[in-house]
């Protein structure tokens, strides 16, 4: 792994200064091999930074165009200024066509809580430059940092529209720059394109290692979503369609054999095109496996967490006939789901990590998942019938999300209560709508000496994938009481500014997803106090 110790001498040899001095350091052998094709943009799908930690950044880039060598040096330098006048580290790294001639180079040696730039080089071209930043120290000067800006995103679905929340993610609107994004999966989708689409996926439906990095490579395409790469290090964590839709561990939807092969090519494409660590690169046996989840400390004003709720889940229950994944099911005809309390979302052992990891010292807790936490249902429950619906009716759910495994979401609950974690807050994404709920360990009991308020969630909307009607959202809030705020008309991302008094969330959505340069606006703020759980309008 690089170190910027070990990495200083490597400066004297590239002995940059002016940027033609940068493409030189890469080897004149592949420079000539490839001179045939100088002319093809080679950094055409942006760079970006990641797994950002105290000491240490991931820096990514992937170059692009055809008559690439097996193995093509790149060179790179780190700087503490934009202009790159006090250069902090520099090397040259191989990007190899065994990894879609992919970058991931871990910087060390950084200092804590403060901005740095990075560019790459190869065959006689530069890269745009990026920004990124370290996290603050767990203890000394940095530690006290007073604010974490941040946002979260999911589902931006190629063919559903252009990326103007990137563009408004990009500028910072609020006048200060986004410290970190949590991208919360389905990044690609693995669908073929309709016919009318507002832009067309390149091919067909993939499925195959080549497929997913064609469909990678047309996504990071996009200049929006670069420049939303390049201002901030990301955090990422998959959901399906970076697979197959609605996927369990190593059960695909359709129940196809051969389905492990498919998701180890999906993983690995996956990981080739984020910026995530060297060490992550997925093994491949076992379909593929990797270890996403993490957590990370931003001083002492929050701790992060961040889940996976795919690779290790147990099938979703009572799925329609012959097919595996979601279903929506009245509970009174699929009662495993309350009759199997075992089932998990996360897996036993990652259960274990997060119930273990909870912070209570800082105070603020953030959990970045994939989906919808707050218990869903479509029509009246047991406890609090609708007047309209017969009193047995006890609810209707969507079986791929947390309603899916209620067992599973209770004791994550129970934990945050049993622990008093001070600060919890669910963040998601996945379900095409914006919701701010309040979560409780029974929603329908309102007196918070029975069922006390543990968590408060914040569920985002896509990037540009569609939603279900507002009129279907509409007519089941009234069964939810506990979702205080239900938009799925909305696309966009959510912006967060956390100090150590208040959390604020500001809903930022799209006028017109089919127009890039659409505006960008508030459609509501929220805030959340320290210490007391639960969003109010701002």
């Amino acid at each position: 792994m690089p170190d910027l110790r070990r990495r200083r001498s490597l400066g004297r040899l590239l002995a940059l200064g002016a940027a033609p001095a940068l493409a030189s350091a890469c080897a004149p052998v592949a420079f000539v091999r490839d001179a045939r094709v100088a002319d093809t943009p080679r950094f055409a799908l942006g760079v970006a930074s990641g797994s950002p930690a105290a000491d240490s950044v991931v820096l990514w880039t992937r170059l692009a165009g055809d008559a690439l060598a097996a193995e093509v040096p790149v060179a790179w330098e780190v700087a503490a200024d934009e202009g790159f006048g006090r250069i902090v580290a520099r090397g040259s790294e191989p990007a190899r066509a065994n990894d879609a001639h992919s970058i991931h180079l871990q910087v060390r040696g950084l200092e804590p809580a403060r901005w740095y730039w990075y560019r790459f080089a190869a065959l006689g071209q530069r890269s745009p430059v990026g920004r990124t930043r370290t996290a603050p120290a767990a203890e000394g000067a940095s530690a006290a940092v007073a604010r974490l800006d941040f946002a979260i995103a999911s589902c931006q679905r190629w063919d559903h529209g252009y990326w103007a929340a990137w563009r408004d993610a990009a500028a910072h609107p609020s006048g200060r720059p986004l410290d970190l994004v949590l991208f919360l999966g389905d990044y690609i989708y693995e669908y073929g394109s309709p016919p009318g689409a507002v832009r067309a996926h390149e091919g067909g439906a993939v499925s195959t290692l080549e497929g997913y990095r064609a469909r990678y490579a047309q996504y990071k395409s996009d200049p929006l979503l670069q420049a939303a790469h390049a201002v901030c290090p990301w955090i990422v964590i998959w959901d399906d369609h970076e697979v197959e839709n609605d996927y369990a561990a190593l059960q695909g939807e359709h129940l196809q054999p051969g389905f492990a092969a498919r998701r180890a090519a999906a993983y690995r494409a996956w990981w080739e095109h984020m910026p995530l660590p060297p060490a992550l690169r997925p093994v491949e046996a076992g379909g593929g496996a990797m270890t996403i989840h993490g957590r990370l400390d931003w001083g002492r004003l929050a701790r992060l967490h961040w889940i996976d709720t795919r690779q290790f889940r147990d099938p979703q229950l009572c799925p329609r006939p012959g097919r595996g994944g979601s279903n929506t099911v009245r509970l009174r005809d699929c009662p495993a789901l309350i009759t199997e309390p075992a089932r998990t979302l996360l897996g036993a052992a990652q259960e274990r990590w997060l119930a273990e990891g909870w912070s209570l010292t800082q105070p603020w807790n953030l959990l970045a998942q994939q989906t919808l936490m707050a218990r869903f249902t479509r029509e009246a429950v047991g406890s609090r019938p609708d007047p309209r619906e017969p009193a047995a009716m006890q609810g209707r759910y969507w079986t791929d999300g947390w309603d899916g495994y209620p067992g599973a979401r209770q004791r994550l609950l129970s934990v945050l209560a049993e622990r008093k974690v001070p600060g919890a807050v669910v963040l998601g994404g996945d379900v095409h709508a914006n919701y701010v709920a309040d979560l409780r360990l029974d929603p329908d009991e309102t007196d918070p000496t029975r069922s006390p308020l543990v968590a408060t969630e914040f569920c985002g909307t896509s990037i540009s994938s569609r939603g279900s009607a507002q009129s279907a959202v509409d007519a089941a809030l009234r069964f939810n009481p506990h979702i205080r705020h239900g938009r799925s008309e909305e696309r966009g991302y959510v912006r967060f500014a956390l100090t150590r008094e208040r959390l604020e969330a500001d809903l930022r959505v799209v006028a017109d997803p089919k127009d890039a340069n659409s505006t960008v606006t508030s459609a509501a703020r929220f805030v959340v106090e320290a210490g007391k759980p639960g969003a109010e309008r701002a």
